[in-house]
């Protein structure tokens, strides 16, 4: 079967498309790179003909409160309007955990606007909703550092290795679509202040944390709710230890 993963050279996406490919399926891993640009529109029919399943792992280049709505509408628009003329039967996407719950951050309205479109679309759909990448616990650090300490909310996350996000989303892609929203998290809880100064213990790095029930992230309040998983998510298989032993190298 032909399927195309939009962003498919980023994180999740290269991992995705490296599993699919083993299983013996056709694989466009389409990025601006490629030719295939959602903003503009270039290159998507010709990647979109014959294409069953299209997987959007594209992720806005600026976090800026109206470049990321703009960039997730506007992406969101183009990619479903091609998918329609191509006869797609199952559009995908990636989403956050707790994106309705964040609508303070920029960053989560423009998630969910892209969420409200493929709803609205008429194309069968899974939208994935996913914690937290373990990958993305050195940026969540520096969006919290003010000279060497980084202040951070104390408020519980589950996050996920970026392996076991792939093997969801490959398994997610050869699956009927669900019309609805699936979640997936990582085995384990922890709070964000303690997580981020365990990996920046792991990394070697000199700065402290502070934990602040005012810190924001990416600009919405948190509680012990906000970026946590329902009762009955997909939990990864890759724990902390297990993740910083294996990725979490000082550079």
């Amino acid at each position: 079967m032909k399927i195309v993963v939009i962003g498919g050279t980023g994180l999740i996406g290269s991992k995705t498309v490296e599993r699919l490919r083993k299983r013996g399926h056709d694989v466009i891993a389409a990025s601006p790179n490629s030719g295939v640009n959602t903003i503009t529109g270039e290159g998507l029919a010709e990647a979109l003909s014959g294409a069953e399943v299209v997987l959007d792992l594209a992720n806005s280049p600026s976090f800026e409160d109206k470049a990321v709505l703009d960039f997730f509408e506007t992406s969101g628009r183009n990619l479903l309007a091609a998918g329609k003329l191509a006869g797609v039967k199952h559009h995908i996407a990636l989403s956050v955990v707790g994106t309705e719950r964040l609508q303070e951050s920029g960053y989560f309205r423009g998630k969910l606007a892209q969420e409200k479109l493929i709803k609205a679309s008429g194309i069968p759909y899974t939208i994935v909703h996913s914690t937290q990448f373990m990958e993305f616990l050195g940026g969540i650090a520096q969006s919290g550092t003010v000279g060497q300490t980084v202040h951070l909310s104390p408020a519980y996350v589950q996050p996920i290795a970026s392996d076991d996000v792939a093997d969801a989303m490959a398994d997610v892609a050869l699956s009927a679509p669900a019309n609805a929203t699936l979640e997936i998290a990582g085995p384990e809880r922890a709070r964000l202040s303690e997580l981020v100064a365990r990996y920046l213990k792991a990394m070697k790095d000199p700065r402290t944390t502070e934990a602040d029930v005012e810190a924001r992230y990416f600009g919405a309040r948190l509680n012990d709710q906000s970026l946590v998983s329902d009762d009955n998510p997909r939990l990864g298989s890759i724990t902390f230890e297990q993740w910083f032993a294996k990725f979490a190298q000082p550079t």
